[in-house]
């Protein structure tokens, strides 16, 4: 079966525990607790953001490793941080450990080579009866793998914060330290470079 991505798959949804984590914020009381150092809020703290940051450095970075080690820096200078964050109705604590991943990862891409990094998880569990559904997401993977890595390190960041993580512009403007034209302008060129990327990979097929 030939290679013949969608409009649709390419505005793809966000991945469900980064979905979970988004409607699951930890409450004021948790992050006075957490500022008083109290353990088990701070163990809450991590369970609960630990899958939204895991996803976001897994995409901007790929080797699991260092994923693991990136994010304990993230929560470690978060818990830091905690005593100047002001929780706000408007403000996300995930958005804002999005943002200190961001900078960890913009301060790694000066000091690296970029790499092939996967968007995808390889195969969904429901997929493993149906060969083809596999298949299909294996070729829609790889094909997102080799076009994701040709785009700019902040164009890739808005795009795995729009598609993966579900922000709004004003989110991932927050998130990314841009204004919001900015980013509009990164998420739309970031669109319009993979499509013409995939558009020419169904062609040399």
């Amino acid at each position: 079966m030939g290679l013949a991505l969608t409009t649709a798959e390419l505005a793809c949804k966000p991945d469900a525990p980064a979905a979970a984590a988004r409607d699951r914020e930890v409450s004021a009381q948790d992050i006075e607790r957490c500022r008083q150092g109290d353990r088990a809020a701070l163990e809450r703290f991590v369970l609960t953001y630990q899958n939204t940051v895991f996803a976001f450095l897994s995409r901007m970075v790929g080797n699991r490793p260092e994923v693991e080690d990136l994010a304990q820096e993230v929560f470690i200078r978060a818990h830091r941080a905690l005593p100047r964050f002001q929780l706000r109705p408007e403000a996300r604590v995930s958005t804002w450990l999005l943002k200190i991943a961001v900078r960890l990862v913009q301060d790694r891409r000066k000091r690296r080579r970029p790499v092939l990094v996967p968007l995808y998880d390889d195969v969904a569990a429901d997929d493993m009866t149906h060969p083809e559904h596999a298949h299909r997401r294996r070729e829609i993977a790889r094909a997102f793998e080799r076009a994701a890595s040709q785009l700019s390190q902040p164009q890739r960041a808005v795009f795995v914060l729009a598609h993966f993580h579900g922000l709004t512009m004003a989110q991932i403007a927050e998130t990314v330290g841009a204004p919001e034209n900015t980013v509009k302008t990164r998420l739309y060129r970031a669109r319009q470079r993979l499509q013409q990327l995939l558009s020419a990979m169904r062609e040399a097929q």
